[in-house]
């Protein structure tokens, strides 16, 4: 299970995360979206019914229950939205023990604090970031620390992946370029048939 979190809103989690499930290419992956944010990445409609927060309300519900809340991305990709209601804090470890017994999964978990037993069960916790002093300093002050760093790289940034490293004490395992191919396929809701080489490729390192 790979699991992608930002300290500061705007980073680019959802891109990397729905880049890394679909780039997986060695077996069914499952993208888990706690940001709300995917299918609108991938060009899919909005979600409308049982998601994640459903499954986790639910004391009964097991893996194959959340399984079937899949939705279909891509013969090999499927995602399984937020849902409809709030998901109660007390069951996150439910989750994370179905999750971890998944082939491939991908946890989009949006801005600040990953749930806690969802990062302890992640084989990688990637924060995502642009080399912004602000968002270092979000990062700093959060409880909880990455594996590795995915560092969105921006034209002009005075502060560099080892300056990153540096603040964090994280490994930067992959550096993303922006690339503004990546902005149209999305805007063009296109980005499951044109997701840009160049992206999975800089992420390659990162799972």
């Amino acid at each position: 299970m790979i699991i992608c979190w930002a300290a500061k809103g705007g980073s680019g989690t959802t891109v990397v995360a729905c880049a890394l499930a679909l780039g997986w290419g060695r077996g069914p992956a499952t993208l888990v979206d706690l940001s709300g944010d995917s299918a609108t990445t991938l060009g899919l409609s909005e979600p409308t019914g049982p998601g994640v927060s459903d499954w986790l309300v639910s004391p009964t519900a097991g893996p194959e229950e959340l399984a079937r809340l899949a939705t279909a991305v891509r013969d090999d990709v499927g995602l399984i939205s937020r849902g409809t209601v709030g998901a109660p804090t007390d069951q996150w470890q439910r989750l994370a023990v179905v999750l971890a017994a998944m082939p491939m999964v991908v946890v989009d978990a949006g801005t600040g604090c990953p749930p806690g037993p969802l990062h302890e069960a992640a084989e990688h916790s990637l924060l995502v970031t642009r080399p912004c002093f602000i968002a270092l300093r979000r990062a700093q002050q959060l409880s909880v620390r990455p594996t590795g760093i995915v560092l969105v790289d921006e034209p002009g940034r005075a502060l560099t992946a080892s300056d990153v490293e540096h603040a964090l004490g994280v490994p930067v395992v992959a550096e993303v370029r922006l690339d503004p191919a990546v902005a149209r396929a999305v805007d063009a809701g296109l980005l499951v048939a044109r997701l840009p080489r160049s992206l999975l490729m800089s992420l390659r390192s990162a799972a």
